[in-house]
């Protein structure tokens, strides 16, 4: 289990299907299979429980934020005031230029 506290990051699943848990340790576990997209927004756990061998993820970020990797309960409190600092994406990383995800993550800001 890890989260990035001071980027946003998108999962393509390019091949295969794999189990992940999203949203922590207590987090809400599904099943991944080539085609489906999953943004997770800074701050959100994710991890993989069990996956083929032919299982592919590409993992991409926005151009703006730095790549951290949190996995430890000391990077919490330092995880909590990075989060909210975390820019909003210029552009939906699905759907581009007004795209619904853009919307969405605006209203929540």
């Amino acid at each position: 289990m890890h989260y990035h506290s001071r980027i946003h990051e998108v999962l393509g699943i390019a091949r295969g299907k794999g189990r992940v848990r999203f949203g922590g340790n207590k987090g809400k576990i599904f099943t991944l299979k080539a085609g489906d997209i999953a943004v997770l927004p800074a701050g959100t756990g994710h991890q993989c429980l069990s996956a083929g061998d032919e299982f592919l993820v590409i993992g991409a970020y926005p151009p703006t934020g730095t790549y951290d990797e949190c996995t430890s309960v000391e990077d919490r409190q330092r995880a909590l005031k990075a989060i909210p600092k975390v820019s909003v994406p210029r552009k939906d990383p699905v759907s581009g230029a007004g795209g619904p995800l853009s919307k969405l993550w605006k209203k929540a800001k």
